[in-house]
């Protein structure tokens, strides 16, 4: 999903300045803090991509579970669901 974006230009009398603002839902969920250096990488004339040079630890890092000697047989005696009409997607029997 992408978010339209204007790109701005602002031109002064011996300089100009382009700016690409970031919509405030892309901020949020990237985690960006004020002042954080960012660097700009031109793929090509249709991708601009951004790099965060010092990236935030990831919130779901998977970390390796240490395998247990009885792990190979878990699930084995496990109890399988009964198939009653209990369930929300059981038919009905029809009167």
């Amino acid at each position: 999903m992408g978010f339209p974006t204007k790109v701005q230009l602002i031109k002064r009398q011996a300089s100009e300045q382009w700016y690409i603002n970031f919509p405030s839902a892309i901020a949020q969920a990237m985690e960006f803090s004020r002042g954080e250096t960012v660097e700009w990488i031109v793929e090509d004339k249709a991708l601009l991509a951004l790099r965060r040079l010092q990236p935030p630890p990831a919130a779901l890092k998977k970390t390796p579970r240490a395998s247990s000697p009885s792990s190979s047989s878990s699930g084995t005696n496990a109890s399988r669901p009964s198939s009653s009409a209990a369930s929300p997607t059981a038919r009905k029997p029809s009167r």
